[in-house]
């Protein structure tokens, strides 16, 4: 089970609760072009939490989504799909130096003391990444786990569709690899925020690798609903109010406030967490500390959170670019998906860029 290797050609899949998305890349002499692309909604309790309930029902919105693709005609078989971050474990672990050919069998010995489930029970995988900090004389391993259970539910529904999975890779890691530039790969540690429909995802990334990873339960939809609740008006028309006006319209403003100050007083203990744990020396934390924060996912769009994010966290916040490593600058979109549309298909792009070089 693939879950951090890397392997070339295929198409990218996101899978969540209520919607998924692919996309398809190509190359093109030395550049890159999305040649394939579609999202489609979910019904609800099909996936529940990152779960599938309904496989068959699943295998057929794929493979209708797959169809009717926008661009051109998706022929390969071969599938990346991403794994749910909340049922996923993603961690960064210290180890002696050891021998390569024993590496695994340490790892997976190691990792017992860190994954939350039983070890015969997991798809562990895992690759020796650079240390976050140049002192640390130990070899830093990232680890990621997801239940067997999961993970083969994601097989059979991938096959019940027609397609064969090629590899399955947890959405931090796609994430990562759409938006954050390639030659920054060695920039200080940043925090990007998924701000998702149903939940929020907070991915530390340093050293060109995933540090850290949760989610909490702050989502676009919830803000929604708020807002449909307390102005009294159906969950279209509140959606409609948030994007197009946000939190510079006043009565928007006062209702979000509450679960945006949770959203800011969750990204300040899951920081203080990872700082607490994180390898460091006094006189290297200064260079090492987290200042800058991207933002994607559809919740990404809500006018003045940027801004918001900024003043309460004292740090930079910006819209991240999942174009960044397929379109040469200065283009953020093309034709067909906006650059704000984009933003919620972070993770499938990331999976088509693992899916047509291996990136």
């Amino acid at each position: 089970m693939n879950l951090l290797t890397q392997e070339p050609k295929a198409f990218g899949l996101d899978i969540s609760d209520l919607s998924l998305k692919l996309a398809m890349l190509e190359r093109k002499g030395k550049s890159l072009r999305l040649v394939s692309f579609n999202q489609v909604n979910i019904p609800p309790k099909v996936v529940k939490h990152g779960e599938i309930k309904n496989e068959k029902k699943l295998g057929e919105i794929i493979r209708e989504a797959v169809s009717k693709t926008k661009g051109k005609k998706i022929r390969t078989k071969y599938v990346i799909c991403s794994l749910p971050e909340e049922k996923a474990f993603l961690d960064v672990i210290q180890m002696p130096q050891i021998p390569e050919e024993n590496l695994k069998e340490a790892v997976r010995l190691e990792a017992e003391n860190y994954i939350p489930l039983p070890a015969n029970s997991v798809c562990l995988d895992s690759q020796v990444i650079r240390p976050l900090y140049d002192h640390v004389k130990n070899m830093e391993v990232l680890v990621g786990a997801i239940s067997k259970n999961i993970a083969d539910s994601y097989i059979e529904t991938i096959k019940l569709a027609g397609f064969r999975p090629l590899a399955l890779e947890i959405e931090s890691l796609a994430i990562a690899r759409a938006i954050v530039p390639k030659e920054n790969k060695s920039s200080p540690p940043l925090l990007i925020i998924d701000f998702g429909a149903t939940r929020t995802s907070f991915i530390i990334f340093g050293e060109g690798s995933v540090r850290f990873t949760t989610t909490i339960p702050v989502s676009s939809q919830g803000i929604t609903n708020l807002i449909a609740k307390v102005l009294k008006t159906p969950f279209k028309k509140a959606e409609e109010l948030k994007i197009d006006y946000g939190m510079r319209k006043k009565e928007i403003f006062e209702t979000v406030i509450p679960p945006l100050t949770d959203l800011v007083e969750q990204i300040k203990t899951h920081l203080d967490y990872y700082y607490s744990h994180a390898p460091k020396e006094k006189n290297l934390i200064e260079n090492k500390t987290i200042k800058k924060i991207l933002l994607c996912g559809g919740g990404a769009l809500l006018k003045g959170l940027p801004e918001f994010l900024e003043s309460e966290l004292k740090m930079e916040v910006k819209l991240a670019n999942p174009w960044i490593n397929i379109l040469k600058e200065p283009l953020k979109e093309i034709p067909g998906l906006s650059y704000k549309k984009s933003l919620e298909y972070a993770t499938a792009l990331g999976l088509a860029l693992r899916g047509v070089n291996g990136a």
